[in-house]
């Protein structure tokens, strides 16, 4: 009797070959998936960064106006950001360049956006009172005025920053109303031609409105709109009423 003998059964060269594919597949990450995952974390990281900024900023204004530039201390802002000394080295070099971003971030925009060239369709007057009014109700009255007044009251101990001042600022609307006169003498709006060479005269109530705000204000209460329009009475005549 022939004694059967069975062979083993070869596995299909396809199976482990897919196998393989699929238990590799598992274990890799899909790609897109891994950029988004790591692209959260950093977005986060920048969001939390900006808002610690941001609260630095905000606790230097406050140190800042109550004890004056020169006495406020770096322990104090941090204290006040709820931050370590340290974090405000990740930000910022010294004092200095935090005053200065504290100009750059509230009042740059505004004089930058003020003294854009605007386009003149009816009396230079009228754009100038423009001017005037915005300026005394976005920073006379607000704390943004708190900064020009440490600037006049401290700039004199610090100079570098008022000079960082005079460049972002000052000149910058210095040279707005310079042209802005320069249009007025060309149509014949106002007759007196020297004052081109100082557009400081025209602001110059703005300016008295800032610091009256601080001072005097609780003593006697001034409108810095109603001031600059009699001021501008003098300069470009006074409106004619029909």
């Amino acid at each position: 009797m022939t004694k059967r003998t069975d062979k083993p059964t070869r596995p299909s060269p396809q199976r482990p070959r897919q196998a393989a594919i699929r238990a590799a597949s598992a274990k890799t990450p899909k790609v897109v998936s891994a950029k988004l995952a790591e692209a959260r974390p950093v977005a986060n990281r920048a969001e939390r960064s900006a808002e610690r900024r941001a609260a630095i900023v905000e606790a230097a204004m406050d140190e800042f106006v109550a004890r004056g530039f020169a006495a406020t201390r770096l322990d104090d802002i941090a204290k006040r950001a709820g931050v370590a000394k340290g974090t405000l080295y990740l930000h910022f070099k010294d004092k200095e360049s935090m005053f200065e971003e504290l100009i750059r971030t509230a009042l740059v925009p505004l004089i930058s956006r003020l003294a854009a060239p605007p386009t003149i369709t009816g009396p230079v007057r009228d754009a100038v009172e423009g001017f005037a009014e915005i300026f005394i109700r976005e920073v006379a009255t607000t704390r943004r005025g708190d900064i020009i007044r440490l600037i006049v009251s401290e700039g004199p101990r610090f100079p570098a920053i008022a000079d960082f001042y005079f460049r972002e600022v000052v000149s910058k609307g210095l040279a707005a109303m310079h042209r802005l006169v320069q249009l007025a003498i060309t149509r014949g709006e106002i007759r007196q031609k020297e004052l081109a060479h100082f557009p400081q005269l025209i602001v110059a109530p703005a300016i008295v409105a800032v610091i009256w705000q601080s001072l005097f204000a609780r003593h006697a209460p001034l409108d810095g709109i109603a001031m600059f329009k009699v001021h501008l009475d003098l300069i470009f005549g006074e409106r004619r009423t029909t």
